[in-house]
């Protein structure tokens, strides 16, 4: 009558978790984005492979090499399998150890020790199934620390995610920037190169009476600030390039040829939808979410403290005074220990324990909420710097066009001396800016489709993501 008493007790007991039901908080952000002209598409962010986004093949070569050879990249794969093994070893705490344990004993016992009052020698073997401190998980505590453990693996696994997609954008953008100061280093070469020339004609028509030494002045300091800015601009590449090479993480294999900014055709036709559906799914959103289950989780471990434990030991198996009758018949040997726990003065550990549990778990909530305010505003920014970027080029291919314009009337004139050098070397500047400018507008253009994709969560994972077992 009693097994079956200690039985339903047992599992009564086995309901009475100390665990906390999980809420997620509310999102702390407006229902809708803030600017008042979205990006219109139709294509959710979260279905798009980047191979798809980013269609330049030389781009599409360093990002697979990057993801692959990124050294931020490598760690964060080899925690996820540091978070899976821990949630592994939590898991199997459920469960009792049972180990096959082989052991042999031998004591001289002294005669004034001895019943017989003769020095006596013993021996004994002994092979069987050993149950070691099992716990018997009545109030939750080994479930709730498993379920900490596993909210700790998928947040490393929402965390890889994450770093795998900014990533992608980063070397995105680096490209993209290097592709900017190549171009504006092939500017600045070929201005090099003309005003070389309008100083070399300026110096002939000083010669014959043409020209005074403040026009050959001007354009021999027009020429000199055209080599200096070249030299800023071949410092700005390399530093381009040795970014790019570090995202990367080692020396890409022979590369199919890029094609220019203006070649790229990365369109931010992504479709926002709502922030409380978007900014939920992004990776590291659902990264803060997964600690922040975590937190709630080790609060049931902590309140379980309190609690009595029940532990037990058992072993099964054979023993004998000799190896020869150890598997004889009658050689059976049992022994059966539970240990209970019950705490009654620990100095206020328990309790400080539990504090540590509910203090850790605001810090998650705070940080989760963070995280969603700061991808609010990261897409909130990006999706109103892609409409005015759009604008901004338009206005900026005009303008090069009319600088260009200018800078060849103004040519002509002094040509035909009916104007001043000033006017050449006015005109010849504002239209270097006006190329610079449309070169790093169209790069920030870029740039903006590019992080964009990053903020709405996009990219298919191309590689299963791993599961526990």
């Amino acid at each position: 009558m009693l097994k079956p008493t200690i039985l339903v007790l047992c599992a009564a007991l086995g309901g009475c978790s100390q665990l906390p039901d999980y809420q997620r908080p509310a999102a702390p952000i407006p229902a809708q984005w803030t600017q008042t002209a979205p990006v219109v598409g139709m294509r959710p962010a979260s279905t798009i492979e980047w191979r798809t986004y980013f269609t330049d093949p030389r781009l599409q070569g360093l990002i697979a090499t990057a993801i692959e050879h990124n050294r931020d990249m490598r760690a964060a794969v080899a925690r996820v399998d540091e978070a899976r093994a821990l949630s592994g070893i939590a898991r199997a705490d459920r469960l009792p150890n049972v180990d096959l344990v082989a052991s042999g004993t031998s004591a001289r016992t002294p005669g004034d020790l001895s019943l017989s009052g003769r020095a006596a020698t013993s021996h004994r073997s002994d092979v069987g199934l050993s149950l070691l401190s099992f716990e018997l998980d009545f109030w939750g505590r080994v479930k709730s620390l498993n379920e900490a453990s596993l909210a700790g693996y998928l947040a490393s696994q929402e965390a890889r995610k994450a770093l795998r997609l900014t990533l992608i954008a980063d070397v995105a953008n680096a490209y993209l920037s290097l592709l900017e100061m190549e171009e504006r280093t092939t500017l600045a070469r070929a201005t090099v190169a003309s005003r070389e020339q309008t100083r070399l004609l300026v110096s002939r028509r000083r010669d014959v009476g043409l020209a005074g030494d403040l026009d050959y002045l001007q354009a021999d300091g027009a020429y000199e600030l055209a080599r200096a800015e070249l030299a800023n601009l071949e410092r700005q590449r390399a530093a381009a390039a040795n970014m790019l090479a570090l995202l990367v993480g080692t020396e890409p294999a022979a590369l199919p040829a890029g094609r220019k900014l203006a070649e790229q055709a990365i369109v931010a036709n992504l479709a926002a939808g709502l922030p409380a559906e978007v900014l939920l799914q992004r990776p590291d959103v659902l990264a803060a979410e997964q600690k922040l289950i975590a937190a709630n989780a080790n609060i049931g471990a902590a309140r379980a403290a309190f609690l009595p434990r029940i532990s037990l030991t058992a072993g099964l198996g054979t023993a004998s005074k000799s190896l020869s009758g150890l598997f004889d018949s009658g050689q059976g040997a049992w022994n059966f220990q539970p240990v209970l726990h019950l705490p009654i003065f620990d100095a206020g550990r328990a309790a400080a324990g539990t504090d540590l549990a509910e203090a850790r778990r605001h810090v998650a909530v705070a940080e989760y909420e963070k995280a969603i305010q700061q991808a609010f505003r990261e897409v909130a920014d990006l999706l109103a710097a892609t409409e005015q970027l759009a604008e901004q080029l338009r206005a900026q291919e005009r303008l090069d066009k009319v600088q260009g314009e200018r800078f060849k009337l103004a040519d002509a004139r002094y040509r035909a001396g009916v104007a001043s050098y000033l006017e050449v070397l006015d005109a010849q500047r504002e239209s270097f800016a006006a190329q610079q400018a449309l070169v790093q507008t169209r790069r920030s253009q870029l740039s903006s489709a590019a992080l964009l994709f990053k903020a709405l969560g996009g990219g298919k994972q191309e590689e299963p993501a791993a599961k526990a077992d």
